[in-house]
């Protein structure tokens, strides 16, 4: 049976400090750099990749649009090439949330952002596994860019592949 959970964004804020488990209401306020200075579309990867000057890393610029189950979405980024490189993985909850403008919907993206094809639902999966519950795993809904969590082995999401960074969740 699938199981859907959504969260508000703004609990991405807290998730460091405060147990995922909590639920409420929270919009923190929009302080990444503007769209026309953050994302650059990279040459070197065919035009196929886009830098995050904000974070350092690079995403697909077209994510993948087949629904699958988590550890099948993992091993999709794994095995992934884009702009004829290797090297991409499934991101953490927080880079994948890093992307959300709270102040946009439809997608929950930044204004004149440089991705392509971007699904509204279903959502996409995070590495990042519920300290609570190991059978479900964190994800983003970029219709309304909240956050949720689903069963791994049940539910099908999308996958949107990442370079570079610090976190890879294990799991």
């Amino acid at each position: 049976m699938k199981r859907l959970h959504s969260v508000p964004m703004a609990m991405l804020a807290l998730f460091a400090f405060v147990s995922p488990a909590l639920s409420g209401h929270v919009r923190t306020p929009w302080n990444h750099t503007e769209t026309t200075n953050r994302f650059k579309v990279l040459s070197d990867f065919n035009n196929q990749a886009v830098l995050d000057t904000e974070t350092g890393l690079v995403w697909e610029r077209s994510p993948n649009a087949i629904a699958q189950e988590w550890l099948i979405a993992h091993q999709t980024c794994k095995a992934n090439i884009v702009g004829n490189r290797k090297g991409w993985r499934l991101p953490t909850i927080q880079e994948l949330a890093s992307l959300v403008d709270p102040n946009q919907a439809n997608p929950a993206l930044p204004p004149n952002h440089p991705f392509l094809n971007v699904q509204l639902a279903p959502p996409y999966w995070s590495a990042t596994t519920l300290a609570f519950d190991t059978n479900f795993a964190w994800n983003v809904q970029f219709d309304t860019g909240t956050l949720g969590n689903a069963n791994k082995p049940a539910a099908a999401l999308f996958a949107w592949c990442v370079r570079g960074g610090q976190g890879v969740d294990p799991q």
